[in-house]
């Protein structure tokens, strides 16, 4: 709900324009911290052009997986369904509609997108086996493709994930779920996007984000 652009409008309606932009117009908002600020800003999605649901955490399914799952267990979301995740940090003006027919062409479990260089928020230090440092490289850029953020989802990895939770796991949803998927072999795929994105999950980073960066960016949806 952090205003951020000229517009001092909130990430979330930043989203939800994204989403209605792509033809992505059913969502379901799994919240908890707050979320009646949430439901009071954006109600039903009407007028927004879209129709908005909301799934409040239970504490018995902890994580980003058992948020999702507990969509499910409450008939938010079916197996049957194409599903398309978006964290609620992320600000990016990717192609969705583009990912989503290379999930369907692929015919994946999970596709996830990912971007190549992101830039480290901490200087990474190069270390001898004594512990002597060698070199220090202040917020180096990776090459290779980070998670932004996103994802489509196959509704059958709902059923998966209910077999997951049964064995006691929290269900992160790319730090268990998605492993899981590999493990038991079935297909993911990640998305290479060359697309604006950025994490907005800190306040350092909310403070670099600048009002023109985001207007330069987003203002299409507008």
């Amino acid at each position: 709900m952090i205003p951020i652009g000229s517009k001092q409008k909130p990430l979330l309606e930043y989203v939800i324009r994204l989403l209605k932009f792509n033809k992505v117009t059913d969502m379901a908002f799994l919240i908890n911290y707050k979320g009646e600020q949430i439901q009071n800003y954006f109600d039903d999605g009407e007028r927004f052009g879209v129709k908005i649901s909301y799934v409040n955490d239970d504490p018995a399914l902890k994580g980003t997986g058992g948020s999702i799952l507990n969509a499910y267990r409450q008939g938010v979301i079916d197996a049957e369904d194409k599903l398309l995740v978006y964290y609620g940090d992320i600000l990016t003006n990717m192609n969705l509609q583009e990912m989503l027919s290379f999930h369907t062409r692929r015919k994946t479990y999970a596709t996830v997108a990912l971007a190549s260089g992101f830039t480290v928020r901490v200087g990474v230090a190069e270390v001898d086996k004594e512990g002597k440092i060698k070199g220090f490289v202040e917020k180096p850029t990776l090459e290779k493709p980070v998670s932004i953020g996103v994802l489509a989802l196959d509704g059958k990895v709902l059923k998966e994930m209910d077999r997951l939770v049964g064995k006691g796991r929290e269900l992160d949803l790319m730090g268990e779920v998605v492993p899981h998927l590999i493990r038991k072999g079935k297909p993911v795929y990640g998305y290479l996007s060359k697309s604006f994105w950025y994490d907005v999950g800190s306040t350092e980073a909310y403070e670099k984000l600048s009002p023109k960066l985001v207007d330069d960016m987003m203002s299409f949806l507008f």
